[in-house]
């Protein structure tokens, strides 16, 4: 196994760790959820194998439905965006994206920026919809989409540069 494989092995597993053991106990007003177990898919690398993460992120969602007990939505949510991933990278990316020369770990710029909203807005979309699944609850969804995704984005940008590989 090549180190990008084992890297990712590491960073599913501690993930789901960090989702279920901490993540899952925050809800703050009963409206903001944080989810940042998707940096998992967001960070998989550019060039890997597109079905691998299909089914990667479908693991990743139903080991997170499994632990919260929630009938599938983590496992829609996480599919959904793995599958939109690479339109969310052409559309912030262009051209850096078709050379694959993407690297979402280094410095902010307004390109990574909007490649995290666009794509942890969309798994908070899917995901609220699916959970409340009640189209008088819109307003309910919409509430909880906007505020989870500013609180997750804030999440999985502290933890991408936190955890920051080293430059040799």
């Amino acid at each position: 196994m090549n180190s990008t494989v084992i890297l990712n092995i590491i960073r599913f597993v501690l993930l789901i760790l960090a989702q279920v053991a901490i993540f899952n106990k925050i809800n703050f007003l009963g409206y903001i959820n944080p989810y940042p177990y998707i940096l998992f898919i967001l960070l998989y690398p550019v060039n890997g194998n597109k079905n691998g993460l299909l089914l990667v992120s479908f693991l990743l969602g139903i080991t997170m439905d499994m632990f919260n007990n929630s009938g599938g939505v983590h496992a829609a949510s996480c599919l959904t965006l793995a599958y939109f991933r690479p339109s969310f990278f052409k559309f912030s990316f262009g051209l850096s994206y078709e050379y694959q020369t993407v690297k979402i770990n280094e410095r902010l710029t307004p390109e990574r920026f909007s490649f995290l909203l666009i794509s942890v807005l969309t798994h908070h979309i899917i995901f609220f919809l699916l959970e409340i699944f009640r189209f008088s609850f819109f307003w309910d969804i919409l509430l909880r989409t906007i505020l989870s995704t500013i609180f997750t984005l804030i999440l999985c940008i502290l933890l991408i540069y936190m955890f920051k590989p080293a430059k040799n």
